[in-house]
């Protein structure tokens, strides 16, 4: 089998680099790259990827990235308009790779390049926060803030401070005001480090970071059946990354960053807004509230994957309907963006290459609830002056599920212990009418006494009594 390499795939255009990308996994290169090459396939956009490895941690995957001149293959498996479907695109647009620790001055160097546009990134989470072992512009930060503010001091300078050499910077980690929390922490850094007061300026006046939502699944290298996989595709690729067809990504920019950035004329799900807040909030209530509401009612009903319960027919047609009647009333985005986005999770759902254990997604589920789940259930009431009855059926399985015990047989929970530990006591202590209030009641698990809704204690009490009498119970009503 042949190796794939630029001579191998007969691939030999050279953009020059727009876009320095934080992060060599497989998300940001299953996600942006996947973007950036389908950007250059059917736009102007001409620009190719330099990759920085922003931990000095597993190599490998900067090693292949060399090894192979940057390309590798994306395979898209799931389900479009009602049918399975299977995409594959051999990546292009990566143009180098570069582990800093190995050469400082290479990676600072990146900077001086005129025709750099974008700073994308992806670190995790923990990824964007400050380091107080980072000392200096001069010597390599442990942190990704660190790193990057190191390169765009050295552009400063490189550039005396010219304002068209200003750069967008994208993140894509999983944090509220992403783009916020990084430019405060640059900013910092630039205080801490004594850097002229002038960088900052320029940072301020010059620098454009976006906040950005982001939504795909990306399983990643398909590990079990790479084999067939580099069969088919008549390379020997190890750099192969599996993901779901949608994909969404929202950014809180400026009229300038779309433009530079044309994504819509390519055709992909990308939103540039002035505010993103709506669409974060209708992510968490639709796509993680569903996962959410599904999983206890789901498993109670005996199923154990998404899958099979989005496909199931009553708790099929229980988590649609929560969606459609209880869930999109609660949000403001025009409804034909709404219901194109509930049909588009419920397909994701049923995506036959994705195992999602309900026992996994159950992980935290009274807290996933608290912020998924219960906002919903309260601008519903305050916006209808009724109780959502499927969203609290919900709640009902939770607690139940919360037993620890279903019909015999132990469930394997996995929360906080304190919460575990409330669970456990209130049911061994009480009858399920008593651990219903008890539950209800517990501030600490909600942030408000849900006993003081008018009407709630009731019918949840009344959703855990049918439930008890019957496992297969799935309606509300």
């Amino acid at each position: 089998m042949k190796p794939l390499n630029r001579q191998t795939a007969s691939v030999s255009a050279q953009r020059p680099v727009k876009i320095l990308q934080y992060g060599e996994g497989n998300f940001l290169r299953g996600y942006v790259d996947w973007m950036v090459d389908i950007l250059n396939e059917r736009t102007d956009f001409n620009g190719a990827v330099d990759v920085v490895q922003p931990r000095d941690r597993n190599r490998r995957t900067i090693k292949a990235l060399k090894q192979q001149d940057g390309l590798f293959h994306v395979l898209l498996n799931g389900i479009k308009g009602g049918k399975p479907t299977q995409e594959k695109r051999l990546i292009t647009c990566i143009a180098s790779a570069l582990n800093p620790y190995d050469d400082y001055a290479a990676y600072l160097k990146r900077g001086e390049n005129p025709n750099l546009q974008f700073i994308f990134s992806n670190t995790t989470e923990a990824g964007i926060a400050f380091d107080e072992s980072d000392k200096s512009a001069s010597t390599i930060s442990t942190s990704f803030p660190g790193k990057l503010t190191a390169l765009i001091y050295h552009r400063f300078q490189h550039f005396n401070g010219a304002p068209d050499k200003g750069l967008t910077v994208i993140p894509t980690e999983l944090i509220e005001k992403n783009g916020e929390a990084l430019k405060h922490i640059v900013l910092k850094y630039a205080h801490t480090w004594n850097l002229p007061k002038e960088f900052s300026t320029w940072v301020e006046e010059s620098i454009i970071f976006c906040n950005t939502l982001v939504d795909r699944i990306v399983p990643g290298f398909p590990q079990d059946t790479i084999k067939e996989v580099q069969q088919e595709l008549g390379y020997e690729d190890h750099l192969v990354v599996t993901a779901e067809p949608y994909h969404l990504l929202v950014i809180e920019a400026p009229e300038s960053v779309k433009k530079a950035f044309p994504t819509e004329a390519a055709g992909l799900q990308v939103k540039f807004v002035p505010d993103l807040t709506p669409y974060r909030t209708s992510k968490v209530r639709i796509l993680n509230g569903a996962h959410t509401a599904l999983v206890p009612v789901a498993y109670l009903h005996g199923l154990r994957t998404v899958r099979e319960a989005v496909e199931d027919k009553n708790t099929g047609t229980f988590i649609r309907e929560a969606i459609a009647q209880e869930i999109l009333p609660t949000l403001d985005l025009p409804k034909e963006e709404l219901e194109q986005f509930a049909n588009d999770v419920i397909e994701r759902f049923q995506n036959p290459f994705i195992r999602h254990e309900l026992l996994s997604i159950a992980l935290n589920s009274v807290s996933k609830y608290k912020v998924r789940v219960l906002p919903s259930v309260l601008e519903y009431h305050k916006r209808t002056g009724k109780l959502p009855e499927r969203l609290l059926h919900s709640l009902a399985a939770l607690i139940l599920f919360y037993k620890g015990e279903w019909k015999g047989k132990n469930i394997l929970l996995n929360d906080d212990p304190d919460v575990l530990r409330f669970f456990r006591e209130t049911w061994l202590q009480q009858d399920a009418p008593e651990v219903v209030e008890a539950v209800l009641a517990n501030t600490n698990l909600w942030g408000t006494d849900l006993t003081k809704i008018n009407g709630l204690t009731a019918l949840v009490k009344e959703q855990v009594k049918r439930l008890q009498e019957s496992a297969h119970t799935v309606s509300p009503n």
